[in-house]
């Protein structure tokens, strides 16, 4: 007589045994932090949209500057001074293709350093500190593009897009900082503003602390 053995209890076993596997996996799962569940690629470079990772003004970068090498301050700078050529031979809409994507490059580069800041406070202070001070720099950059884009939307005239960028600027760097008072000047003149700042005869304000990396 030929006995066959039967499989079932294998079968179950190995089912079984696949169940218990999918139960502690979701068990890890579910013990993981949201963030760490959502986190991708596109977390990681910036074009996602990870709640708690502090880069909610993030924007996509155009493929210009990805491909061209241009994520960078020396980057961004020589947008600025190829932008500064433009506007000097009446180039008002290259001039303003290339302070858009300075001004989007050292917003970026601000944001990425501001979190790293925060990121290794407490935990070496060489390394916080070196990445607040790049923070602030490009801070103070992407106002700068920012004020000469918006005086190249006036050489255009286009105060509708000019306006809006100067009031963002006061908000950066406070109106007492250079900076901030040159772009109130430009709103008096634009005729948005009629108190002029400072007033006449009054003495020159004090210094404003320095802009935030991230408004």
């Amino acid at each position: 007589m030929v006995f066959i053995q039967s499989t079932r209890p294998t079968f179950l076993g190995r089912r079984s045994s696949y169940f218990g596997s999918m139960v502690t996996a979701l068990s890890v799962l579910t013990l993981l932090p949201t963030t760490a569940i959502a986190q991708s690629a596109g977390d990681l470079d910036g074009s996602g949209a990870t709640p708690s990772s502090g880069l909610d003004n993030v924007e996509v970068l155009s493929p210009s500057i990805t491909q061209g090498g241009l994520f960078s301050i020396d980057g961004g700078k020589r947008l600025m001074s190829e932008a500064q050529s433009a506007y000097n031979s009446q180039n008002y809409d290259l001039a303003a293709n290339k302070l858009q994507d300075a001004r989007q490059i050292m917003n970026q580069l601000s944001t990425f350093y501001s979190t790293l800041t925060s990121s290794f406070l407490g935990v070496d202070r060489r390394v916080s500190e070196s990445h607040r001070k790049k923070a602030l720099e490009t801070a103070q950059l992407r106002d700068k593009a920012t004020f000469e884009l918006a005086l190249v939307y006036r050489a255009q005239n286009k105060p509708d897009k000019s306006i809006p960028l100067l009031v963002e600027i006061i908000r950066s760097q406070n109106p007492s900082r250079e900076l901030g008072t040159k772009s109130y000047q430009q709103l008096v003149e634009l005729g948005f503003s009629d108190v002029p700042y400072p007033s006449a005869g009054t003495s020159s304000p004090a210094p404003a602390p320095a802009p935030a990396p991230n408004p």
